[in-house]
């Protein structure tokens, strides 16, 4: 039976009386759904019996809440589902043939092209997101195309999912979080089967209804149903639809289904789950079974009229499985294709020349004018994190006085929550919208790693090019402020082996503006990393670039020309190699090349080997620490490409292997310093 709680209270109130009476053709449709469904997973499971597909996750047992909701969504709306969610898809516009493309990971599957393992839908065709293998991202990025909508000013629904398990990620509670603050129009399912892969629901979560925990979260509007049976299932996902299309606020929807099959392919439930359990959930809780004995006895259709449907589906999924299995696979040459974009970073109008007359302008500063001027030609970028909005416009004033201009709408704080950030900025950037976001300090873009890894970096690739995530991530990094441990690290070299994210690291308010501003231009995911010590040092400050300046990603600049060493350095470490050559070349009868990278991925091998050819030393000088760093990719590269030009061995000077003290005397020591330059330039070029 179908009940609503009631917000405040949080406590069950009577089912609603609802005048919704369902016609025989609403209920063949849903029947061929689910049908289509059930039939699909016994088809997969064979497939994978036969070694023709590796993967299977079922979704039998959840078909009548999943296709209560499709066969309710319209084609505008959203559905960032997960694994099972089959019959969703179905309903929402998916063929059988689509279904088994991806089975078999065939060129053609629309969801990945055959990137990603079967059960991950998508399809941009009809609003459906790709989905990632991680529990629980999917909240938040649904949450972020909910706010994107309400930007818009319409009322799409926006779908999202899980099992009963996932509610113990701690993104399931951010995101409820935001959509109820901002009143977004997101449907919360949990689809509760009462497992999360072995362990029961009682020894993964408080157990009990899910929306018993958002108590007093006085937009968000709790139901309860049983997800099994497919006419109260559409009852009250009507009601939860009604109440998102009026701009009420989301809606949790706590669905009690049931697991027919184990949690995958590759699981035995049989070894967890007792035998009376599973037969009375085959016997009593199978929803198929429960709508086609609605139908008999209300005497909506015949036996025969019901025979004649099940048997028309099964020949439709051999024939869609065998048409998919003669279709081309992928070929191997475009294994790493999607992962950026296809357009160079060389390919935007740059204008490269540095100005010569103007006013002199710090690093910060640098960043906020690039910022405004890119927010006035595009009004899509979005700037929000946590006390970036006036008055105070962030913790070093990036973006002081960008939501006097553009308002509360385009420049908002966030809640204190970086997953929060990433994971909407996530969903916002998938339709349509260019988020800016700032994460206040390096040391704590943690908690949103899972969304940069699993979600960010992989859009474009994991949908084979069919959605794109370009968020632009600003970040405070960096030493020598006297921040101790978490306010001093340096993230790069960590974010540099995902592939999908480009890095900027620049070294001065010129570089600083040319790079945001095409960050703000790219169609791939930009880590921007901003020495907070350097945002108002003498050294970064430059006379500003005009609103036409922009630096391409992966074009190093030469800071300084020579032809005895070749330094090759980024951020802080330009300026401690530019202190520690004035002494050198003052002392000795050698001139020092410093290359300032200004990007880390890319990174500009071209400028660096042919540096290295003319000075015949290469060194390397960053703040990070050593082992497995940026230094340790360069030297490779060298050492594979230019060994040859070599007149001594490579030579690197990093952070030491240690987190970073709060004492002055001990930060010294960990942090390289322009005298310890000096020291290792000597040795190199005494060699």
């Amino acid at each position: 039976m179908a009940k609503t709680l009631n917000k405040k209270a949080g406590k069950r109130g009577r089912p609603r009386k609802t005048s919704v009476k369902l016609n025989k053709k609403e209920l063949f449709s849903a029947l061929r759904v689910m049908m289509t469904s059930r039939f699909t997973d016994d088809k997969h499971l064979i497939l994978v019996k036969q070694g023709k597909s590796f993967f299977h996750i079922g979704v039998s047992g959840h078909e009548a809440i999943q296709t209560a909701i499709g066969l309710q969504l319209q084609e505008r709306d959203w559905a960032w589902g997960y694994y099972r969610d089959m019959a969703l898809s179905y309903a929402k516009g998916m063929t059988a043939r689509e279904y088994f493309l991806s089975a078999f990971a065939k060129e053609d599957c629309p969801a990945t092209g055959g990137r990603q393992m079967p059960c991950h839908y998508g399809n941009p065709a009809h609003n459906i997101p790709t989905h990632s293998s991680p529990t629980g991202t999917q909240f938040l990025s649904a949450t972020g195309t909910a706010l994107a909508n309400k930007k818009n000013g319409t009322n799409e629904v926006v779908y999202t999912a899980s099992g009963d398990g996932t509610i113990s990620q701690g993104e399931f509670y951010e995101a409820v979080n935001w959509a109820n603050k901002d009143r977004l129009g997101v449907l919360f399912c949990v689809q509760d089967n009462r497992w999360a892969i072995s362990v029961k629901r009682d020894q993964q979560t408080m157990g009990g209804d899910a929306s018993d925990m958002f108590v007093g979260y006085e937009n968000l509007l709790r139901l309860r149903v049983d997800g099994t049976d497919y006419v109260e299932s559409f009852k009250i996902v009507k009601e939860a639809i009604a109440y998102i299309r009026a701009g009420k606020g989301p809606v949790l929807l706590h669905a009690d289904t049931e697991r027919l099959l184990p949690h995958s392919s590759s699981d035995d439930q049989r070894k967890y789950r007792d035998k009376a359990d599973l037969e009375k959930g085959a016997n009593e809780r199978d929803p198929l079974k429960k709508l086609i004995e609605h139908i008999l006895s209300n005497k909506i259709a015949t036996e025969k009229e019901i025979d004649k449907l099940k048997k028309e589906i099964k020949t439709q999924i051999d024939e869609a499985a065998d048409w998919a299995w003669s279709q081309a696979d992928p070929k191997a040459e475009n294994a790493t294709k999607e992962v950026f974009a296809n357009l160079s970073t060389r390919d935007l109008p740059y204008a490269e020349s540095d100005p010569s007359t103007g006013d002199k302008i710090v690093l910060v500063d640098a960043i906020n004018h690039g910022l405004r001027e890119e927010m006035r030609l595009n009004e899509k970028i979005v700037v929000f994190g946590e006390d970036v909005a006036d008055p105070k416009g962030g913790v070093f004033t990036a973006t002081r006085g960008l939501s006097d201009e553009f308002g509360r709408e385009r420049v908002f704080n966030s809640p204190l929550a970086e997953a929060s950030i990433a994971g909407v900025a996530f969903g916002m950037s998938v339709s349509g919208y260019k988020p800016v976001v700032e994460i206040q300090f390096g040391d704590y873009i943690w908690p949103a790693f899972m969304q940069y890894k699993n979600e960010i970096a992989t859009m474009r690739y994991r949908s084979n090019g069919g959605y794109s995530s370009a968020v632009v991530t600003r970040v405070a990094v960096g030493g020598y402020i006297h921040g101790g441990l978490c306010h001093s690290q340096n993230i790069e070299s960590i974010f540099a082996h995902i592939p999908g994210i480009l890095i900027a690291y620049p070294s001065n308010a010129m570089d600083a503006k040319g790079l945001i501003k095409t960050a703000c231009r790219l169609q791939d995911p930009v880590l921007f990393c901003e020495h907070k010590g350097m945002y108002r040092l003498p050294f970064a400050s430059t006379i500003e670039p005009d609103e036409n300046y922009l630096v391409p990603f992966g074009k190093a600049r030469i800071f300084k020309e020579g032809e005895d060493v070749t330094i090759i350095t980024y951020g802080m470490g330009v300026k401690l190699a530019a202190d520690a050559v004035k002494k050198l070349e003052k002392e000795m009868n050698k001139t020092v090349e410093i290359i300032d990278l200004r990007t880390i991925v890319p990174w500009d091998k071209e400028a660096v080997a042919e540096s290295v050819k003319k000075t015949g030393r290469a060194f390397i000088l960053h703040e990070d620490t050593m082992t497995v760093s940026v230094s340790s990719e360069i030297m490779a590269f060298i050492a594979s490409e230019c060994f040859t030009d070599l007149d001594a061995p490579v030579r690197r000077l990093t952070a030491k292997d240690s987190h970073i003290p709060y004492h002055p005397n001990y930060e010294a020591e960990v942090l390289p310093s322009a005298e310890k330059v000096y020291t290792e330039l000597v040795r190199l070029l005494n060699f």
